[in-house]
């Protein structure tokens, strides 16, 4: 039997994963791995894989893409032994800047063989997995401006890819030009918040804005608790503002953004609201309902990460 399955998402990145994964396997099979090969259809198939995987107690499920393929993948391995190897192959890449490894691109077209090297010799460590209206996510929730970039930006074809920040910028300003926020009430434990908002954002990890900002500089991924972020505002001026904000870690102290941890929340509006999990579309809600699952997935981490543990030092 084998000892893992390795799942790749072969429309993900800049760069198709196809003709490394003979690469991979072998570097699999020179550390006494076992391994079984699928190719991803699509997100939900990512996670059937994966569960299937865990039904048949496979050691771990190595994940080939993006944040939103990580993200598939660990929706499949909730609550099972079978941990989740992620090599990060996506376009944007913020789990791989989470882990401190190199995501494969370009300058980095060996980053594959690396990871898999790295990953295999990574105990298993149990981590936090949010949920939003049951579907679960690794990296974020997020309702509002994010969303609908999310939404506008996919999918996209592998060329469209070279133009990722650019295009992710430009739509991104554009939905600030239309989009004038929300009135929400937030419950958070046993916080109550109503206001008018830009953006809503759950963060499981402390990476956002496509990495190039640190959202929750100092998140574990094990203590039990996410942080729900509220960004006030209903002009492109606010939205760029929080950009800037975020980028520098002014928004820590800002009095336009504010910060509640919790372990259940729910969010509601009387209209309806985009949203997106892992940087993935879902449909639009007029209420979300946020649970953290605590230390619900094993992930194999590398050693330069398991800072990002509780009480762990590197």
């Amino acid at each position: 039997m084998a000892d893992a399955l390795l799942i790749y998402n072969p429309a993900a990145g800049r760069i198709s994963v196809r003709p490394f994964i003979g690469g991979v396997i072998r570097v699999l099979n020179d550390h006494g791995w076992r391994v079984e090969v699928a190719e991803s259809v699509n997100g939900r198939h990512t996670t059937q894989l994966a569960r299937m995987a865990a039904r048949e107690n496979f050691r771990a499920v190595f994940a080939i893409g993006g944040d939103g393929t990580a993200g598939q993948a660990a929706s499949g391995l909730l609550g099972s032994q079978t941990a989740l190897g992620v090599l990060p192959a996506g376009t944007t890449n913020v789990w791989a800047r989470e882990m401190g490894i190199n995501a494969f691109v370009w300058p980095h077209i060996r980053a594959l063989h690396q990871n898999t090297r790295l990953l295999v010799e990574a105990p298993p460590c149990a981590v936090d997995v949010g949920l939003c209206n049951g579907q679960p996510f690794l990296m974020w929730a997020g309702i509002g401006l994010d969303a609908m970039t999310v939404k506008k930006l996919d999918p996209r074809k592998r060329f469209e890819k070279y133009l990722n920040i650019p295009e992710y910028f430009a739509t991104t300003v554009w939905n600030a030009t239309i989009w004038h926020g929300m009135n929400l009430r937030v419950t958070a434990d046993d916080k109550q918040v109503e206001g008018h908002y830009l953006l809503a954002v759950a963060s499981n990890i402390r990476h956002y804005v496509g990495g190039v900002a640190k959202i929750s500089p100092k998140a574990s991924l094990d203590d039990g608790e996410m942080d729900l972020w509220l960004f006030t505002g209903s002009t492109l001026a606010d939205a760029f503002r929080h950009f800037f904000d975020m980028q520098s870690g002014r928004h820590l102290s800002s009095d336009l953004a504010r910060c509640i941890p919790f372990r259940k929340a729910r969010i509601e509006s009387e209209t309806p609201f985009p949203v997106q999990i892992d940087g993935e579309p879902m449909l639009g809600a007029q209420q979300v309902v946020l649970e953290v699952l605590q230390q619900k997935i094993f992930i194999l981490m590398p050693a330069q990460a398991r800072y990002l543990l509780q009480g762990e030092k590197v």
